[in-house]
């Protein structure tokens, strides 16, 4: 049972991971790989409004995207993208990362390589992981701008396209729970957490909605 209490605190964490950053022209697109094919979706949506000249999908697989992304989550957002009249040229792939971090990394790895300047990048990701790719990207690549993005929905209209409304909450919970921890051990840099936040979170914490918690020992970005 979700209580109205429940609902109003997954709210106030939800709002809280989104940045509100406006998208604008920016050197490179980068959409970090996830079971969500919106966020391949939004960096097309982008690249046919001109913010950004090329794409950069990174991704493996995870425990929940081994069946549905057999190929890797990078090689399955190309070829959303590519379904979607971006031409070849204008779509690097990163294959390899298994966390936020390792998304940043071998991104710009892959554009170094790639002889590509870059002085800002359109971070693309599941609308609840806005602040904490932005942190990330922020801690590893300090010398571009960052402009967040993701796919323009509600709470409720997230919730409907997973289909399962405890699962979101919990995977908001823990969110937020990485962007306490992850700071301290050099994943990303620190943001402030309002007041209001930290109760909503703590209260969905006692209520159960713990099953994305980490312990610090099992951690990764």
């Amino acid at each position: 049972m979700i209580s109205t209490q429940d609902w109003s605190d997954t709210r106030r964490l939800w709002d809280y991971h989104q940045m509100g950053h406006t998208p604008r022209p920016c050197s490179v697109a980068i959409g970090l790989g996830s079971h969500d094919l919106g966020v391949a979706d939004t960096a097309v949506n982008l690249y046919k409004r001109g913010m950004a000249p090329l794409l950069v999908f990174t991704g493996a697989t995870s425990p929940t995207t081994r069946e549905r992304m057999p190929r890797g989550e990078a090689v399955h957002y190309r070829e959303r993208a590519l379904e979607l009249g971006v031409p070849s040229s204008a779509v690097l792939v990163e294959p390899r990362a298994r966390n936020t971090g390792e998304n940043i990394r071998f991104s710009k790895d892959l554009l170094e390589e790639a002889g590509v300047e870059v002085s800002s990048v359109l971070l693309i990701s599941k609308p609840y992981e806005e602040r904490r790719a932005f942190a990330t990207a922020r801690k590893l690549w300090p010398e571009v701008e960052i402009i967040s993005a993701s796919t323009p929905m509600t709470l409720g209209e997230y919730v409907d396209s997973i289909g399962d409304a405890r699962l979101v909450i919990d995977m908001l919970v823990g969110a937020l729970q990485r962007m306490l921890i992850y700071p301290e051990l050099g994943f990303m840099i620190s943001q402030p957490v309002p007041d209001d936040v930290m109760a909503a979170y703590e209260r969905l914490r006692q209520h159960g909605f713990t099953s994305r918690i980490i312990t610090t020992d099992t951690t990764s970005a």
